[in-house]
C-alpha cells in the first residue's frame, strides 16, 4: 500500500527522513518484525522522521532509544497524548480516550476515579474465574492435536474475560472482534470511521440501559463514577468505555500471541518453563520486552529539543515498545530471548499513563501460559507454516500450533 507523501517540514533535517520504515499501521508483513524489522531500524540514527508513521500513512518523529521513548513518556510539559488515536476526529467526536489520553492536571483525578476497578486485589478476586476460562478452552482443543491459537484461544479467552468486567453479552464476541479489527489493524480510514461509529452507537446503547439498570461491571462503574464531587460528562464516559473496549479487546490477545509464536519455535525456552513454571511471571517480562506489540502516539504541544534533535508544535511522535525492547543500548544483546533476564520494558507504557488494566492482563498471561504448559504436551508450530503478522500493533494474523494428543 502506497501513501501519498506530506511535504517535509523545514524544520526536519533531510538526513532524518525515512521513507522504508516498517512498522505502518493496517500493513502486514511474512518478515519477522522482531528479529529482521526491528534491529534494521537500530542500524540508522537515534531519531528518524518517518513519513509514514501514523495511522492514516502521515509522518511522525520515531525515537529507538528506551532512554528517548521515556524522556518524552515523563515530559507532559512539551509532550500530549490528547488525540493520539485518530479514532474521535474520524467521525467529528469531541470525546478522547480518557484517562489514556488526557494530561495533567486532568489526568490525575480521572485516573484516582478509575485505579479502584484495576488494583491488584480486585483482580486477584477474578484468579479462578480466569483460570476456569483458560482451562474451559485449552480442553476442548486439547485431544484435536492441533489448535489455530489466535482464533481458537488469544482472542477468545481475555475478552471473554473482560467481556464479563464489562457486562457485555459474549454471544456478540465475534461482531466486537470485527469492529476491533478494523479500529486496530486496518490502513483503510473510512473502514476505523464505521467501526468508530459502530463501536459508539452499541456503547451508548449500553449505557443508557445502566443508567436505567445498573449492574455490577465496568460500565456501571463508569456510569456512576465521579471526579471530585461531580458525575462524568457524556464525553468522559463515552471516552472511558470506548478507551477500555479498545484495550480490553486486543492487547492481551496481541501479546500473548506473539509469546506462544515463541514457545512454539523454542524448544528450549518451552521445556524450561514446563519444569520451572513459577518462572513464568519473569518469563512473560522477557517476552514483552523482546516482543514488544504496541506503538502509541504523542504531540508535541511546545518547542523542545530530545537528543539534540528540535520538536515543534504539532510534530507526532510514535512511541514504539517494539523498537524500545529492542534497544542496544539498553539491553545486552537483545534480540536474545534470555527467560532469567527481569528487564525494565515499557510493554505497559511508562509514567503517569502506565496501563491501568496491567495487573488483569499480568494474571491472564500468566495463567494462560500455566494452564497451556500444563494441559498440552510440548507442541511447535506447524510444518511449513511462515507466521504473518499485522504491523503497527504487531499480532500475529494465524498461529497454527500443534501436538501429540495424550492416549
Amino acid at each position: 500500500m502506497m501513501f501519498p507523501e506530506q511535504p517535509i517540514p523545514d524544520h526536519v533535517p533531510p538526513e532524518l527522513v525515512s521513507r522504508d520504515f516498517p512498522f505502518i499501521f493496517g500493513m502486514t508483513t511474512a518478515v519477522d518484525p522482531f528479529d529482521d524489522l526491528a534491529m534494521q531500524v537500530h542500524e540508522g540514527p537515534d531519531i528518524i522522521y518517518a513519513v509514514h508513521a501514523y495511522p492514516g500513512g502521515t509522518p511522525a518523529w520515531v525515537p529507538r532509544r528506551m532512554a528517548h521513548l521515556r524522556e518524552i513518556y515523563l515530559d507532559t510539559d512539551h509532550f500530549s497524548s490528547t488525540d493520539f488515536s485518530p479514532f474521535s476526529k474520524l467521525v467529528g467526536g469531541n470525546w478522547i480516550n480518557s484517562p489514556a489520553e488526557l494530561d495533567p492536571p486532568a489526568h490525575g483525578p480521572f485516573r484516582q476515579m478509575v485505579n479502584p476497578a484495576f488494583t491488584p486485589k480486585a483482580m486477584a478476586a477474578l484468579e479462578d474465574k480466569i483460570r476456569h476460562y483458560a482451562v474451559e478452552y485449552i480442553d476442548a482443543f486439547a485431544p484435536r492435536g492441533q489448535c489455530e491459537f489466535m482464533g481458537d484461544f488469544a482472542f477468545e479467552f481475555p475478552i471473554k474475560v473482560f467481556m464479563e468486567l464489562m457486562g457485555l453479552p459474549h454471544d456478540r464476541m465475534s461482531e466486537f472482534m470485527a469492529w476491533e479489527m478494523n479500529l486496530l489493524h486496518n490502513h483503510d480510514l473510512s473502514k476505523i470511521a464505521e467501526a468508530t461509529r459502530s463501536v459508539l452507537a452499541y456503547l451508548g446503547g449500553e449505557i443508557e440501559d445502566r443508567r436505567a439498570n445498573p449492574r455490577d461491571d465496568l460500565i456501571s462503574f463508569g456510569v456512576q463514577g465521579r471526579i471530585g464531587d461531580r458525575a462524568l460528562t457524556d464525553d468522559e464516559l463515552l471516552g472511558f468505555m470506548f478507551n477500555l473496549f479498545i484495550g480490553g479487546l486486543d492487547t492481551v490477545s496481541t501479546n500473548m500471541g506473539l509469546h506462544f509464536r515463541h514457545l512454539g519455535s523454542h524448544a528450549e525456552d518451552q521445556a524450561y518453563l514446563r519444569a520451572n513454571p513459577s518462572e513464568i511471571p519473569h518469563a512473560i517480562d522477557e517476552l514483552m520486552r523482546a516482543y514488544g506489540a504496541v506503538t502509541t502516539f504523542r504531540t508535541c504541544k511546545k518547542e523542545t529539543d530530545v537528543a539534540g534533535i528540535r520538536f515543534m508544535p504539532g510534530d507526532k511522535v510514535a512511541m514504539s515498545t517494539t523498537l524500545a525492547g529492542r534497544d542496544p543500548a539498553e539491553f545486552d544483546a537483545p534480540a536474545e530471548v534470555r527467560l532469567n533476564r527481569r528487564p525494565r520494558h515499557v510493554g505497559f507504557g511508562f509514567g503517569i499513563h502506565t496501563c491501568v488494566g496491567m495487573h488483569l492482563a499480568r494474571r491472564e498471561l500468566r495463567i494462560a501460559m500455566e494452564e497451556f504448559l500444563a494441559r498440552i504436551p510440548d507442541f511447535r508450530i506447524a510444518l511449513g507454516h511462515q507466521v504473518e503478522c499485522h504491523l503497527g500493533m504487531i499480532q500475529p494474523v494465524a498461529l497454527p500450533l500443534v501436538w501429540t494428543p495424550a492416549s
